[in-house]
């Protein structure tokens, strides 16, 4: 009966993919993940690669890299160049905190800097849409439906947070960005 709900809580058609540029898709590699070893960045003005508090790239400029890096794999690297950012209680900084140990498989950890993250920002439907991603893997549907209900509440429907929790509960696989 529970898997009765679920299913029929997820038959609504899944968004076009085109609908929100870049976030749809996985990041491009640029020289970060091209060029950079280790805990370091590419930094365009220096033409080369340095540690994350060194480079002269703005706070989005390093959350690409963070994005980039976490795509990649490389978790501790993006945890380098996240802990370089100037607002560690910022939303974002916290779920990408949350994200890359979740990919570690620190699941404990990962949920309190979600949590942190929905503190500082109950609408950041990207840390709702992580989150239900990483208790789909645990097997925690109920829950994870909740997260996907409070993204559609929130204005989320057919965003790529909103469409990938979605697909996670449909097949029990989660996103890698």
């Amino acid at each position: 009966m529970r898997y009765f709900a679920l299913a029929a809580a997820l038959t609504l058609p899944l968004a076009a993919f085109a609908a929100s540029g870049n976030d749809w898709n996985p990041p491009k590699p640029t020289e970060t993940t091209k060029t950079c070893k280790g805990k370091r960045v590419w930094d365009e003005e220096k033409k080369r690669c340095v540690r994350a508090r060194k480079s002269s790239l703005n706070q989005q400029e390093l959350m690409g890299a963070v994005r980039e890096l976490a795509y990649a794999g490389r978790q501790e690297d993006a945890q380098a160049v996240l802990s370089a950012m100037a607002d560690q209680q910022d939303s974002l900084v916290l779920t990408y905190w949350g994200f890359t140990h979740r990919k570690q498989g620190n699941l404990e950890l990962a949920q309190a800097y979600y949590d942190q993250a929905l503190a500082q920002d109950p609408d950041n439907i990207l840390a709702r849409s992580y989150m239900g991603q990483g208790l789909v893997e645990q097997g925690k549907y109920g829950l994870a439906l909740i997260q996907w209900k409070e993204i559609r509440a929130r204005g989320g429907d057919g965003t790529w947070a909103e469409a990938s929790l979605r697909n996670a509960l449909e097949t029990g696989t989660s996103y890698s960005y």
